[in-house]
């Protein structure tokens, strides 16, 4: 009997990838074996030629039920995304489907008729707007302005043409972040030679081209302006994916955006999807030999390596320049290598042409054990899942077996041509974030700084004894307008400790702090070893004469330091001073949140219910408080400060 795919080292190459999903199309077996699909997808998209498969790939997915995945594996929640535009979007199916199968989502996908997406945004009541759509997508192309221009145009037509469908867009975007629930995704509209060049003198193409630059910036401000409103700038993937369009099926067919750059846009959209579920990764984690320099540490020893001054090393030399790029904004970076540990460090701290010194990362792992065993290890010492790791390696070996022994993990299938590195770490945008926040840029050093809190657990007697060292301090105060994107970052980001899984968006968050009657406070923490930041939230809301804790959340590398009992004790004793009689609160399961299912019984809550997959529903009568625990110092206050 044939093995299932999800126990089988995943394909070396494209065409069996490929035969693998036909194979489990014709058995009628893509829901059963959905997890299985990222590994296969990845070869695909590592291949060269990517965009085609996917799209084959996608096609056969796009027949399965997304409810019947969700059935037989409740954490691929499916993702609601209606498409809308002017021209013909038959090939955006396909490789969207793919590309979210490819993040283990599955994608309900609903499509609007052609040319009706002016009608789709003024539709409140229509699916754009439903409460259970995540993503709406409209896709627009320069088509669209020309088809309103008169026979013959001129320059001013173009011009009040611009200005009017950007008006119209920027009133219909207000509405939809007024009314909607979901994101609006939109797009820049790259300008065609075939259109530019119906203006025959050199001054007009100049005067066209400005203003159409101009449209596309006010289309990219819409969202700075909105947080709800995601722009996808097509000039970069146009570079990429060459001619926007076949001319043949965009007179005949009406398909203005070619394929090859819809599947680059479905990419993107993968990414975005990613971000909305909370799916950002955390930590990059870097091979050396071939990786981050040129040669063989123990064969060429630390002077025949080269990151400079050759060909090739010019290559490694800008690749470390990206990843530190990376590792400036928060990404943690980690090492793992087949190496001896001490000949790595001094290469690290010592070699003229490292870029990447010892202190850009958070841990170095150099040995001879299996990769991903030293992954786990990796994950473990940073408290957080192999989920949150990308792992960049040339071995094809290495790659494979991170990949079937990890296929939570992503990887980065690097070759012998150095000069392709960057591209290919940067190309699925898997530290994507909606918004850079300060707590970012310090989270490699709150990481190190971790280094010296082990060794004071190495070192102490029992656990209360390291923890009255550590002197940890809680503050739990009202979230404010500065805290807002860090606040919706650990709502999308943290899966661990994670109540009832909620992702909200910064608008969502507002909208929360807008509400009369909603709590939403900001819990942080520091001890001796220095400060950790904002690590976690609480919301709750005022109901009659009661409270309801609808989440809480708190950073993994925080864990078991008091501060989640500390943030809750202060709550419970807020609600009872203001008149509440009870306190209620609900854990829902997921994959990931198993360890906080006794958070609210060891606080003196009482299961009131229990749901059919397995959630509860509690309550605490305020009789008897916990206590704040004794190693904590606490600092709790509910009134936000005057505006």
């Amino acid at each position: 009997m044939t093995a299932p795919v999800t126990t089988r080292p995943l394909p070396a190459d494209r065409d069996e990838a490929l035969d693998r999903v036909r194979t489990l199309h014709r058995t009628d077996r893509l829901a059963a074996e959905f997890p299985a699909l990222p590994g296969l997808l990845a070869v695909l998209a590592a291949g060269p030629t990517a965009a085609g498969d996917l799209s084959r790939a996608g096609r056969l997915l796009a027949r399965v039920d997304p409810d019947a995945v969700h059935a037989l594996h409740p954490e691929a929640l499916p993702l609601t995304v209606t498409v809308s535009g002017h021209g013909t979007l038959d090939a955006l199916t396909g490789p969207l489907t793919a590309e979210l199968a490819r993040h283990g989502i599955p994608l309900r996908a609903v499509v609007g008729d052609h040319d009706s997406w002016r009608r789709d945004l003024q539709d409140t009541a229509g699916p754009l707007y439903a409460r259970d759509t995540d993503l709406s997508l409209v896709l627009l192309d320069a088509q669209f302005v020309f088809d309103q221009l008169p026979s013959p145009w001129r320059l001013p037509d173009a011009e009040e043409a611009l200005a009017a469908n950007l008006r119209l867009i920027e009133r219909l975007a207000e509405t939809y972040v007024r009314e909607g629930s979901g994101t609006l995704v939109l797009n820049t509209l790259p300008l065609l030679t075939g259109q530019l060049n119906q203006l025959v003198d050199h001054r007009s193409r100049t005067e066209l081209s400005i203003l159409w630059r101009e449209f596309n910036t006010g289309l990219l401000k819409l969202a700075l302006r909105h947080a709800r409103v995601h722009v996808v700038d097509l000039e970069p993937l146009v570079a990429e994916s060459g001619p926007v369009r076949d001319s043949r099926l965009a007179v005949y067919t009406k398909e203005h955006l070619g394929a090859e750059l819809l599947a680059r846009y479905a990419r993107r959209v993968g990414h975005l999807a990613r971000v909305v579920r909370g799916r950002t990764k955390k930590v990059l984690v870097v091979d050396l030999d071939n990786t981050l320099w040129d040669g063989v540490l123990g064969d060429d020893g630390p002077d025949g390596i080269a990151m400079a001054g050759s060909y090739r090393g010019e290559a490694f030399a800008a690749f470390q320049k990206v990843v530190a790029q990376l590792g400036s904004q928060g990404v943690l970076l980690a090492v793992c290598s087949k190496n001896d540990q001490e000949p790595v460090e001094r290469v690290l701290a010592d070699h003229p042409d490292m870029v990447l010194r010892p202190d850009a990362f958070v841990q170095v792992t150099a040995n001879w054990r299996p990769k991903d065993a030293n992954l786990r290890e990796i994950a473990s010492r940073l408290n957080l899942g192999t989920d949150s790791l990308v792992f960049a390696d040339d071995s094809p070996f290495e790659c494979g077996l991170v990949a079937t022994g990890l296929p939570e993990a992503a990887v980065v299938r690097l070759d012998e041509e150095p000069a392709l590195h960057i591209d290919r770490l940067l190309a699925d945008g898997w530290f994507d974030t909606p918004e850079l926040t300060e707590a970012d840029r310090q989270r490699a050093g709150q990481y190190r700084a971790d280094a010296g809190r082990r060794e004071l657990l190495d070192s102490a007697a029992t656990p209360e004894d390291y923890l009255r060292a550590l002197d940890v301090r809680v503050t739990v105060s009202p979230v404010t307008e500065p805290d807002v994107a860090r606040i919706s970052q650990i709502t999308l980001r943290t899966n661990q400790f994670n109540l009832t899984t909620r992702r909200l968006q910064p608008a969502d968050v507002r909208r929360l702090l807008d509400t009369p009657g909603h709590l939403v406070l900001a819990v942080r923490s520091r001890d001796r070893f220095g400060d950790n930041g904002l690590v976690g939230a609480v919301f709750a809301e005022r109901t009659g004469d009661g409270l309801r804790i609808d989440n809480m959340l708190l950073s993994c590398r925080v864990f078991a330091r008091g501060i989640e009992q500390s943030a809750l004790g202060a709550l419970l004793a807020h609600a009872r001073e203001t008149g509440a009689q009870a306190v209620t609160a609900a854990y829902r399961p997921t994959a990931k949140n198993h360890k906080v299912r006794d958070l609210y019984p060891s606080l003196g809550f009482r299961t009131a219910g229990e749901t059919p997959d397995g959630g509860l529903d509690f309550v605490h009568p305020l009789t008897d408080l916990p206590p704040v625990p004794g190693h904590v110092t606490l600092d709790a206050t509910f009134t936000a400060p005057p505006v």
